[in-house]
């Protein structure tokens, strides 16, 4: 005798019976890149569909979002050139571009969850992730760290729903953690870039967020890509530090560590579907080569089975669009 695994796909509503992950509105979050000015809505080249916009585009671009069903977006700012300086100054002011920007966002769309992205180097003329040590031309963990707590406050108490630290910086979430709780921010979560590794899958983001450094790169802080157990241990460090949501980036082609550091932590993990996938699966719509569709679900999907509660998506306006025909 030898088991018959075809009964349970006979037809396609048995198969929807016994599905183990599906997809859901809810799994998506939607990245904007805010820039100044007014009546911008620049589109990337690298990434069709994908705009630097200015706030009050933004705004429509959020209502758009709501009637979508899509209740959370990751905000990252873009400065011009001249508006940056050695430490990212407008990232540390009320005044800055991610401050008036939450404000706005918050007041207009209450319920719209905004997860900020903190980070230095779409602020900083040296395009680095923080303070730049002088001796050794690379980024000082802890003085980065001081900056950081700072810029927390910043988004905190501006409206920010989460903060999500993107620096990979040792002890960024035990230092954010206690800065947010001392200052009366002990129920705002933090989701951790926890195993953020230094990969080429990034390359159209840094056109979209003008953030390529001026020199070097960002291997002595970002993560090894052939390094799985490092991996693991970089995200179990962050959830003992007071994480509450571990992150990995880039996703496909690390479905390895999600399913891994899935069978190790008991917190939600999200997945950053980063620019570079995205446009490898716009060039083949593009070239007429792929089901772009089916490509976009199988891809979610396989998210999902590794282990991945949370996507953070450039397809999620589309992927909305077609669970609300389905």
């Amino acid at each position: 005798m030898f088991k018959r695994f075809r009964r349970l796909r006979s037809n396609e509503n048995i198969r929807a019976l016994v599905r183990e992950n599906t997809l859901n509105i809810n799994d998506l979050i939607y990245p904007l890149f805010v820039v100044d000015g007014k009546n911008i809505k620049k589109e990337i080249s690298s990434m069709p569909d994908v705009f630097q916009m200015s706030l009050d585009e933004i705004l429509k671009e959020c209502e758009e979002l709501v009637l979508l069903g899509i209740k959370a977006i990751i905000l990252f700012g873009v400065l011009e050139d001249d508006k940056k300086d050695s430490c990212g100054s407008d990232a540390l002011s009320d005044d800055g571009l991610i401050a008036r920007s939450l404000r706005e966002i918050k007041a207009k769309f209450p319920n719209l969850i905004i997860i900020t992205d903190l980070c230095f180097c779409e602020y900083t003329d040296h395009g680095h992730c923080g303070i730049i040590n002088p001796k050794t031309k690379s980024v000082d963990n802890d003085l980065t760290l001081e900056i950081s707590a700072k810029q927390a406050l910043i988004h905190a108490k501006n409206g920010a729903d989460m903060i999500a630290p993107s620096g990979m910086m040792d002890g960024i979430v035990y230092t954010l953690r206690k800065t947010l709780d001392e200052n009366g921010y002990e129920n705002l979560p933090i989701m951790a870039y926890s195993t953020k590794f230094a990969s080429a899958y990034y390359g159209p983001f840094r056109e979209v967020a003008k953030s390529t450094p001026s020199y070097g790169d960002r291997k002595t802080y970002q993560m090894d890509f052939a390094n799985a157990k490092e991996a693991l241990c970089e995200s179990l460090e962050d959830e003992k530090q007071g994480a509450d949501i571990l992150m990995v980036k880039p996703a496909l082609a690390y479905l390895d560590v999600v399913k891994e550091l899935s069978q190790n932590s008991k917190l939600p993990i999200c997945v950053y579907n980063v620019s570079g996938e995205y446009a490898l699966l716009k060039a083949g719509q593009k070239a007429g080569v792929i089901d772009y569709e089916k490509m976009i679900f199988e891809t979610m999907l396989a998210f999902k089975r590794a282990g991945a509660k949370l996507i953070i998506t450039y397809h999620a306006k589309e992927i909305a669009k077609i669970l609300s025909q389905k």
